[in-house]
Protein backbone atom coordinates (compact mmCIF):
# COMPACT_ATOMS: atom_id res chain seq x y z
CA UNK A 1 0.00 0.00 0.00
CA UNK A 2 2.92 2.37 0.70
CA UNK A 3 4.00 1.95 -2.92
CA UNK A 4 0.61 3.16 -4.11
CA UNK A 5 0.89 6.35 -2.03
CA UNK A 6 4.37 7.03 -3.39
CA UNK A 7 3.14 6.53 -6.94
CA UNK A 8 0.26 8.96 -6.39
CA UNK A 9 2.65 11.54 -4.91
CA UNK A 10 5.03 11.15 -7.85
CA UNK A 11 2.14 11.59 -10.29
CA UNK A 12 0.96 14.71 -8.46
CA UNK A 13 4.46 16.22 -8.57
CA UNK A 14 4.77 15.49 -12.28
CA UNK A 15 1.33 16.98 -12.92
CA UNK A 16 2.30 20.15 -11.05
CA UNK A 17 5.51 20.44 -13.07
CA UNK A 18 3.64 20.01 -16.34
CA UNK A 19 1.00 22.58 -15.43
CA UNK A 20 3.48 25.22 -14.21
CA UNK A 21 6.25 24.67 -16.80
CA UNK A 22 4.73 26.86 -19.52
CA UNK A 23 4.51 29.75 -17.07
CA UNK A 24 8.23 29.54 -16.29
CA UNK A 25 9.26 29.62 -19.94
CA UNK A 26 9.75 32.67 -22.08
CA UNK A 27 6.64 34.02 -23.74
CA UNK A 28 8.32 34.64 -27.12
CA UNK A 29 7.99 31.80 -29.62
CA UNK A 30 10.19 31.06 -32.62
CA UNK A 31 7.16 31.71 -34.83
CA UNK A 32 6.96 35.23 -33.38
CA UNK A 33 10.69 35.77 -33.92
CA UNK A 34 10.38 34.65 -37.53
CA UNK A 35 7.34 36.84 -38.13
CA UNK A 36 8.96 39.96 -36.69
CA UNK A 37 12.24 39.40 -38.55
CA UNK A 38 10.80 38.19 -41.87
CA UNK A 39 11.24 41.65 -43.46
CA UNK A 40 14.99 41.19 -42.84
CA UNK A 41 15.31 37.96 -44.85
CA UNK A 42 16.61 39.42 -48.11
CA UNK A 43 19.07 41.62 -46.23
CA UNK A 44 20.54 38.85 -44.06
CA UNK A 45 21.07 36.66 -47.11
CA UNK A 46 22.59 39.13 -49.55
CA UNK A 47 23.03 42.54 -47.91
CA UNK A 48 22.00 45.67 -49.77
CA UNK A 49 19.54 48.13 -48.35
CA UNK A 50 17.97 47.42 -44.99
CA UNK A 51 14.17 47.62 -45.28
CA UNK A 52 12.51 49.94 -42.73
CA UNK A 53 10.14 47.08 -41.82
CA UNK A 54 13.18 45.06 -40.74
CA UNK A 55 14.12 47.74 -38.20
CA UNK A 56 10.52 47.95 -37.02
CA UNK A 57 10.48 44.20 -36.46
CA UNK A 58 13.88 44.19 -34.73
CA UNK A 59 12.81 47.01 -32.41
CA UNK A 60 9.49 45.35 -31.65
CA UNK A 61 11.20 42.04 -30.91
CA UNK A 62 13.79 43.72 -28.70
CA UNK A 63 11.05 45.53 -26.77
CA UNK A 64 9.13 42.28 -26.34
CA UNK A 65 12.23 40.50 -25.00
CA UNK A 66 12.21 42.48 -21.77
CA UNK A 67 13.37 39.65 -19.51
CA UNK A 68 16.42 37.40 -19.56
CA UNK A 69 14.34 34.27 -20.38
CA UNK A 70 12.69 36.11 -23.28
CA UNK A 71 16.04 37.31 -24.59
CA UNK A 72 17.47 33.79 -24.30
CA UNK A 73 14.46 32.40 -26.16
CA UNK A 74 14.94 34.89 -29.00
CA UNK A 75 18.64 34.05 -29.10
CA UNK A 76 17.86 30.33 -29.27
CA UNK A 77 15.36 30.84 -32.07
CA UNK A 78 17.84 32.89 -34.07
CA UNK A 79 20.45 30.16 -33.62
CA UNK A 80 17.97 27.59 -34.95
CA UNK A 81 16.73 29.72 -37.85
CA UNK A 82 19.99 31.18 -39.20
CA UNK A 83 21.56 27.96 -40.54
CA UNK A 84 18.35 26.96 -42.33
CA UNK A 85 18.15 30.40 -43.94
CA UNK A 86 21.80 30.36 -45.04
CA UNK A 87 22.13 33.85 -43.66
CA UNK A 88 25.36 35.84 -43.48
CA UNK A 89 26.38 36.38 -39.82
CA UNK A 90 27.95 39.76 -40.66
CA UNK A 91 24.64 41.02 -42.03
CA UNK A 92 22.75 39.64 -39.04
CA UNK A 93 25.12 41.35 -36.60
CA UNK A 94 24.86 44.69 -38.43
CA UNK A 95 21.08 44.95 -37.95
CA UNK A 96 21.08 46.11 -34.29
CA UNK A 97 23.49 49.00 -34.98
CA UNK A 98 21.72 50.02 -38.19
CA UNK A 99 18.34 49.93 -36.45
CA UNK A 100 19.40 51.53 -33.16
CA UNK A 101 18.72 48.37 -31.14
CA UNK A 102 20.96 47.53 -28.21
CA UNK A 103 21.57 43.77 -27.95
CA UNK A 104 23.87 42.25 -25.32
CA UNK A 105 25.21 39.64 -27.75
CA UNK A 106 26.34 39.07 -31.33
CA UNK A 107 25.21 36.06 -33.31
CA UNK A 108 27.66 33.25 -33.94
CA UNK A 109 27.12 29.51 -34.39
CA UNK A 110 28.93 28.95 -31.08
CA UNK A 111 26.90 31.51 -29.09
CA UNK A 112 25.69 30.07 -25.78
CA UNK A 113 22.24 31.61 -25.38
CA UNK A 114 22.02 30.44 -21.76
CA UNK A 115 24.69 33.00 -20.91
CA UNK A 116 22.83 35.91 -22.51
CA UNK A 117 21.35 38.24 -19.89
CA UNK A 118 19.16 41.32 -20.12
Amino acid sequence: MAGSGSLKLACLIILCLVVTAPHAEAAISCASVMTKLSPCLSYIKSGGGLPPACCSGAKSLNDAASTTPDLQAVCGCIKILVPSLRANPAYINSIPAKCGVNLPYKYSPSLDCSKVVR
